[in-house]
């Protein structure tokens, strides 16, 4: 049994225990247990840091990982994480060689070695990892050595072996490709080798590559789940970043790609993002609605959108719903009529013809609901909606995460890899906003403002 194992089995047992009875136990026990009680990485962590069993997810019964990564949100205990696993190996394995890797040797020494969850950090008490800058060179004192490898210089794994790998921030390795290909292929010592992965995620192409590799494992997490942060930075970031692409990057560790070919990019959202008050007068405002073709099958996208005084189209808020009955979702689009003070209800016909005004109308829905028949497919009909965003005419007022993963998933010429079978919500919007902008408008008197 490890010493972990040990640590932790003697502790269920002290609990038992007197006051007086714990201490002459724990006094009695050799120093390494009592060490690995009072000072043991398990009693800190948390889920999302402990590393896969042999059988991680993914594999195979009795396979073992070689490549694991923890992806994850900034905050999140990475760092430690990745330093507490080669600790470990370091006590396992006295001749262990161990290569640490990351984009710079400045980062490898600042953030790897150093730094304040680094593998000085977690050393336990009379455990050393000494850096000797000369050689580049980690000396842990129970024998083994981390060599630093910097991802602009990858020629220089060329020829090392090593039993074990650390990789951190790999999403931005300059080399990123010919670094993890020759260090893969020195990572042939001993009879387990293994490398770990902490790093925010990028849609880089190496971090696909290894994604589908043998052996391979993954940990996700979000900054929100490290119990020892502190709920002010963790509501500062939130308030701050949370549902944009950079807080869903950086703080919920979500690899967010963008399609090729796709009409609305990450980068066209964030442009067109805007935070509107109530001083902006709006002349209409419609909800959109994609009815669901039966029920708990797609979602029932309901989008509401305005027309701003100043001439642009603004999304303001997605209230789709999922696994309704007719009328359930029908009264959701009735809410979001009388939430939104709307002019007019656009939803699509395609689906149930006359029983789509049938059932809003029966959700007491006192206004015009216009029923439109989609001609074309979905991306076709938002291609000229997408342009309006291009143009400047078109904006999104808030942060609207699946409604955003839909649109980016529609592609020139007809296509959608997005989330869940259908667009429903992308939908909903582009049947709101062509209706506001890019139809016929009988504007009605007066102005009314966001609230």
């Amino acid at each position: 049994m490890s010493l972990e194992l040990d640590a932790r089995a003697l502790l269920r047992r002290a609990c038992a225990l007197s006051e007086g009875e714990l201490k002459r136990f724990l006094k009695g026990l050799p120093g390494p247990v009592r060490r690995e009680i009072e000072e043991g990485w398990w009693a800190q962590w948390h889920r999302g840091q402990v590393p896969p069993a042999s059988a991680g997810a993914g594999l195979e019964a009795g396979e073992d990982w070689l490549y694991w990564q923890l992806r994850a949100g900034r905050g999140f205990g990475k760092t430690r994480a990745g330093a507490e696993w080669v600790w470990r190996q370091a006590r396992a394995h006295a001749e262990a060689r161990i290569a640490l890797v990351d984009a710079n040797l400045d980062d490898v020494v600042k953030v790897m070695v150093e730094g304040p969850s680094g593998l000085q950090a977690a050393a336990r008490s009379g455990e050393e990892a000494r850096w000797v800058a000369s050689r580049r060179r980690v000396d842990f004192s129970t024998g083994a050595k981390g060599f630093a490898y910097s991802a602009e210089r990858p020629e220089k794994l060329r020829g090392p072996e090593h039993d074990f790998a650390w990789c951190d921030e790999l999403g931005k390795w300059a080399k990123g490709d010919a670094t993890w290909d020759i260090l893969v292929l020195g990572l042939r010592r001993g009879e387990r080798p293994q490398a770990v992965i902490t790093t925010t995620p990028r849609a880089v192409p190496l971090m696909k590559r290894i994604r589908a590799l043998p052996g391979f494992v993954e940990t996700r997490g979000r900054t929100a789940d490290n119990r020892h942060m502190t709920e002010r930075f963790r509501a500062g970031a939130y308030a701050a970043y949370g549902g944009t692409r950079l807080g869903r990057q950086e703080l919920d560790g979500e690899l967010i790609e963008d399609v090729e070919g796709a009409l609305w990019t990450r980068a066209l959202i964030e442009k067109s993002r805007v935070t509107v008050t109530s001083d902006v007068p709006l002349r209409r405002v419609v909800i959109g609605v994609d009815p669901p073709a039966s029920v708990g099958g797609d979602a029932c996208g309901i989008v509401a959108a305005g027309l701003g005084e100043d001439g642009i189209g603004y999304v303001l808020g997605d209230l789709s719903v999922a696994g309704l009955t007719p009328e359930g979702w029908a009264r959701k689009v009735a809410a979001a009529a009388e939430a939104w003070a709307a002019d007019r209800v656009v939803a699509e016909a395609n689906n149930g013809g006359k029983m789509v005004e049938t059932v809003l109308r029966g959700a007491a829905v006192a206004l015009p609901v216009k029923l439109v028949h989609a001609s074309h497919g979905k991306a076709a009909r938002a291609e000229p909606v997408a342009a309006l965003f291009e143009s400047g005419r078109a904006k999104f007022s808030g942060r609207f995460p699946e409604l955003e993963d839909e649109l980016c998933g529609l592609t020139i010429g007809g296509g959608y890899e997005g989330p869940s079978r259908s667009p429903d919500r992308a939908d909903a919007m582009v049947w709101a906003l062509t209706e506001l902008m890019l139809g016929p408008q009988k504007l009605p008197p007066g102005v009314r403002g966001f609230f």
